[in-house]
């Protein structure tokens, strides 16, 4: 059940940091090592027996740790470690869980990156997936088998926007004793997969999160133990795959951060009012927030207050040339820009079949209704939404969209 005392927002901003000669930000720790005043400490470091010390930045760095606790607070675990990207904070994360002979289980619209690295890298190492419809649990259930380890998914699929049910999901898992892995990208704040029952929680920071498309990061936010396995020097998957973030940019990232709330509204104000007007305008449009959505209701019951529903949405514009047309004059018409990625203050859009989701074969993009003409928009943070719709609805028929 949804805990309706979860604040995230006033989590994050209850955090306070002061740098080292007073500063209202925290102060960079620009060091790729540290000195210890003793050997036995820095014996005791690499045993993990050292709380407070710090070793050498690709296990962590005070930066690091400053935003690792931030996005913990914000999602409601006990701790968090930052990579230097999304991936690398997934891929780690699922080897750490799996070794070889063991099995997955995936939800089929996911990223294509992650869909990539399930389908075609770890079978190298003897771990398979099975890709299923996450909206069906029976489906999910009937897929587990005794070497299952952990159930993945999105909360928000991209680029279907399909919506996990993640209290039906953890219940499965506790049931078959899984581990439930839930990336939260798309639905920063809006979802608290943890207070829903996921095990662990990540993101692509890179995205909604930064919100500047000026680096790349990410998350795994779970319990202590968790994330100690992941750091520990002898078999932790993140400390020894290397994928570190750097403590600029964790710095970086983490003043953004305090603005993701004020964002997000505006993010998830204006893709409403375009998907309604889409949909009134006979566009086959996805968007949660729409009570044509089939996880409408769903979303809502896990929805916290005040974020709304997100900033993506879909439209099928019938075609992939049309779909190419119609991103291409909106580019020209600077309406957004014709990009890959999401969360930036302009529009981005794209066709994911061709693009972000081209990892995954044809037949498979059209068994989950993955169409050629589909487009994928992150809506920006325009403050004149009406003018942006009427601008983007010409361009729809000059193209024949609409």
């Amino acid at each position: 059940m949804k805990d309706t005392k979860f604040k995230p927002a006033n989590n994050i901003q209850d955090l306070q940091y002061f740098g080292e000669f007073g500063g209202v930000n925290p102060s960079i720790s620009d060091s790729s090592t540290y000195t210890f005043l003793s050997a036995k400490t820095m014996f005791d470091t690499f045993e993990g027996n050292a709380d407070g010390c710090y070793l050498y930045s690709r296990h962590s760095t005070p930066s690091n740790l400053y935003l690792g606790e931030a996005l913990a607070a914000m999602e409601g675990t006990e701790t968090a470690n930052v990579a230097a990207s999304g991936m690398g904070a997934i891929t780690p994360t699922i080897l750490q869980f799996c070794e070889a002979g063991d099995h997955v289980v995936s939800s089929r619209t996911i990223y294509g990156g992650t869909y990539a690295f399930l389908k075609n890298f770890t079978p190298r190492l003897n771990i398979q997936t099975s890709f299923v419809d996450i909206t069906k649990l029976e489906a999910v259930e009937a897929a587990i088998t005794p070497k299952t380890k952990i159930i993945f998914c999105e909360c928000v699929s991209n680029p279907l926007l399909e919506i996990a049910d993640i209290a039906g999901l953890a219940k499965i898992a506790k049931k078959h004793g899984l581990q439930l892995l839930v990336d939260n990208t798309f639905s920063p704040l809006t979802i608290s997969p943890a207070k829903l029952g996921a095990d662990v929680v990540m993101h692509s920071l890179t995205k909604f999160i930064n919100g500047a498309s000026d680096t790349m990061g990410g998350v795994v936010c779970g319990s202590q133990e968790l994330i100690d396995t992941l750091r520990n020097v002898n078999d932790g998957a993140c400390m020894l795959l290397g994928a570190s973030m750097d403590s600029l940019r964790a710095a970086s990232i983490l003043k953004n951060l305090r603005t993701l709330h004020i964002r997000m509204q505006q993010h998830s104000h204006n893709a409403l009012y375009l998907a309604e007007k889409f949909e009134k305008d006979g566009l086959r449009t996805v968007y949660p927030g729409l009570k044509s959505h089939p996880g409408h209701e769903l979303y809502n019951s896990m929805m916290n207050d005040k974020y709304g529903y997100g900033g993506m949405l879909t439209i099928d514009a019938g075609s992939l040339e049309k779909a190419n047309a119609l991103m291409e004059l909106m580019q020209e018409k600077n309406l957004g820009y014709l990009a890959v990625s999401l969360g930036f203050y302009k529009t981005l859009f794209s066709a994911p079949g061709s693009s972000t989701s081209s990892e995954i074969p044809e037949d498979e993009q059209k068994e989950m209704g993955l169409s050629d003409g589909l487009i994928r928009f992150s809506i920006g943070l325009d403050a004149d939404i009406e003018r942006t719709y009427a601008m983007m609805r010409d361009c729809m028929v000059q193209v024949g969209v609409v």
